[in-house]
């Protein structure tokens, strides 16, 4: 079985990234899917001053089918990212708990150097079906395009 892990430049290292990625590595579809429940339940409870926001259906991800909205701001330059995805989708959930615990308090630099084909170097996107794969896709490039587009407002306002 070919490595699931990645390399990036040292000065753009992931490493909560890379760690999750080889908790991954070797176990087999089983055994992946059930490391993502164990994700899917340490997702954060959403913020209470994002739940309105929430509720008027704002900073939601469209392409993915299951609701999933997201909030993305820089601190200091670090990414303070917070999510919410209905509860009746723990592989969704799953998943969006690994970007959160891969990405919250990394630089832009690091969320930009994540590998586009995450979810394959997971090794669950063979399971996921033509539905969900884009779905899930699109969140990890909405995390993307969200802490450039945070950099970008940060870069204007100085």
């Amino acid at each position: 079985m070919p490595s699931i892990g990645f390399v990036v430049k040292p000065e753009r290292t992931v490493s909560k990234l890379n760690d999750i990625l080889s908790e991954f590595e070797g176990l087999d579809e089983r055994e992946r899917f059930e490391l993502l429940a164990e994700f899917s339940r340490k997702l954060p409870e959403l913020p209470e001053r994002y739940k309105a926001e929430r509720d008027a259906g704002l900073h939601r991800v469209p392409e993915c089918r299951t609701p999933v909205f997201l909030w993305i701001d820089l601190a200091d330059g670090r990414v303070d990212l917070h999510a919410y995805v209905a509860p009746e989708a723990p592989t969704v959930v799953g998943f969006v708990a690994i970007l959160l615990e891969a990405f919250q308090g990394a630089t832009p630099d690091q969320v930009e150097a994540a590998p586009n084909d995450l979810l394959e170097r997971l090794g669950i996107a063979r399971r996921l079906g033509m539905t969900r794969l884009p779905g899930l896709n699109a969140v990890l490039q909405r995390v993307k395009s969200q802490v450039r587009k945070a950099r970008i407002e940060v870069a204007g306002s100085k």
